[in-house]
């Protein structure tokens, strides 16, 4: 949340035209002055905000509907006189067949709305009043500490939001919630009658190989949702999975169908508490906004990691903030909620790194001053983003290595040395930023 912040902040203060493709809805609403939307092959652009935008979208398609919904009754009126016999086909109304044809012809060509997926959650049994209880929990990897002295009670109902920087700990918070490690120090105490639904944000759960179907209840033609019985295919349709992609074998799909599938094998699970553990990245606006109601109606707990703002809001009634040196604080409310209510320590914070980012950064240089490239400088400014590019593949593969269930399994060397690694690559990175950005700035326009 913070780089995106950043991002913002950076992108409002830049004075030229700006492009952009998001379905972060915080993001469009700070920046976005026009929208051009892409729908069923048409651009069509709305001179105005994000919510100006939903609110002439949602106009248009509300027309739409009852213009197509005239169409068909009017359609259906000239089927059924069509049916009449050969009497009702005299000379005089051949012009009445043409048009029943050419409805027929814009019925077939009409360009259908994509569908809507319908989720469901499969809620079992409820849980005790008490979910977790954690008591004074701390936790280390080797000498970096992660979590220190952490408090808090989940009761049955809760929605906990989970938030800080990524590789903070907040996949290990969920772990050790789950019981898959152990405390350094402190209890962690779990009620009864607990039945887990996880989604795991590496998407883990799903078997590359093995086809859409083949995914959802070990390969079983049928799932039982809410005491149910429903046939794979269907409960696949409703989270727009078409009859031929059902058949496709994972490793095929894009990152947004992964995630609906990820979906659909977690709300098929029988469960009292869900952990979700980033389960927006690549959900279009309209697949976010329905998850959002149905987790808004769903009568378990739900502990969620996200760093989307406004799902954030719209989803959890509290917050758990890694606020830094293995401080988590809980907040009541939503993102919004946390940003109002937290201490000034943390503004005055990130007011000091920016000014330690300062002082570290050589000045830019201004467009057109004397100063001029190397053929070295000119060398090395051409090889700088490849090199950014790799140092930043090699910190996702270190980051994903750390959130696999076996990495805390290792050994303890094995672990720092990962640890070890992140910081040292996160520093080379600042420093090639720094060093472009200065180079960049001599080369000019």
């Amino acid at each position: 949340i913070n780089a995106i912040t950043w991002l913002e902040d950076f992108l409002s203060s830049f004075r030229g035209a700006l492009i952009f493709i998001t379905h972060d809805r915080t993001l469009l609403r700070k920046l976005a002055r026009k929208i051009i939307d892409l729908d069923r092959g048409k651009l069509t652009t709305f001179a105005g905000g994000f919510d100006f935008y939903r609110r002439q979208k949602e106009s248009i398609l509300s027309a739409e509907s009852r213009a197509d919904s005239k169409f068909d009754k009017e359609l259906a009126a000239h089927e059924a006189w069509i049916r009449q016999g050969v009497r009702a086909r005299r000379a005089r109304n051949e012009g009445r067949v043409r048009k029943l044809l050419a409805m027929r012809k814009r019925k077939q060509q009409r360009l259908q709305t994509e569908g809507e997926v319908k989720i469901s959650a499969n809620i079992d049994e409820m849980s005790g009043k008490r979910v977790i209880d954690l008591q004074h929990v701390t936790f280390f990897y080797d000498q970096a500490c992660i979590i220190q002295n952490l408090s808090t009670s989940i009761l049955r109902g809760d929605r906990v939001g989970i938030v800080g920087p990524n590789g903070a700990g907040k996949s290990t918070l969920l772990r050790i919630m789950r019981g898959e490690l152990e405390p350094t120090a402190g209890r962690m105490v779990t009620g009864t009658h607990l039945k887990w639904a996880y989604f795991d944000q590496q998407r883990s759960q799903l078997n590359l190989d093995k086809t859409v179907r083949e995914n959802i209840n070990d390969g079983h033609d049928y799932v039982t949702v809410n005491g149910k019985s429903r046939h794979v295919i269907g409960y696949l349709k409703e989270f727009l999975f078409p009859k031929q992609r059902i058949e496709s074998p994972v490793h095929v799909l894009s990152g947004g169908e992964r995630n609906r599938l990820l979906l659909a094998k977690v709300f098929a699970q029988p469960a009292n508490v869900m952990v979700l553990d980033e389960p927006t990245n690549d959900l279009d606006v309209e697949t976010l906004e329905l998850l959002e109601d149905l987790l808004a109606e769903y009568e378990g707990t739900l502990l969620l990691v996200s760093h989307d703002r406004t799902f954030l809001d719209n989803v959890v009634s509290s917050v758990l903030v890694f606020e830094g040196e293995g401080s988590v604080v809980e907040y009541v409310g939503g993102y919004t909620d946390w940003v109002r209510q937290r201490p000034s320590h943390l503004a005055q914070r990130a007011t000091k790194s920016k000014k330690k980012e300062k002082a570290e950064s050589p000045p830019r240089p201004q467009v057109g001053s004397n100063k001029k490239l190397s053929f070295k400088e000119k060398r090395e400014l051409a090889a700088l983003p490849a090199e950014i590019e790799a140092l930043e593949r090699q910190q996702i593969e270190l980051q994903q290595r750390m959130s696999e269930s076996g990495f805390y399994k290792q050994d303890k060397n094995t672990i720092k040395s990962t640890v070890a690694g992140i910081e040292v690559i996160r520093k080379q990175l600042e420093q090639a930023y720094r060093r472009w950005e200065y180079l960049d700035g001599l080369a000019g326009p």
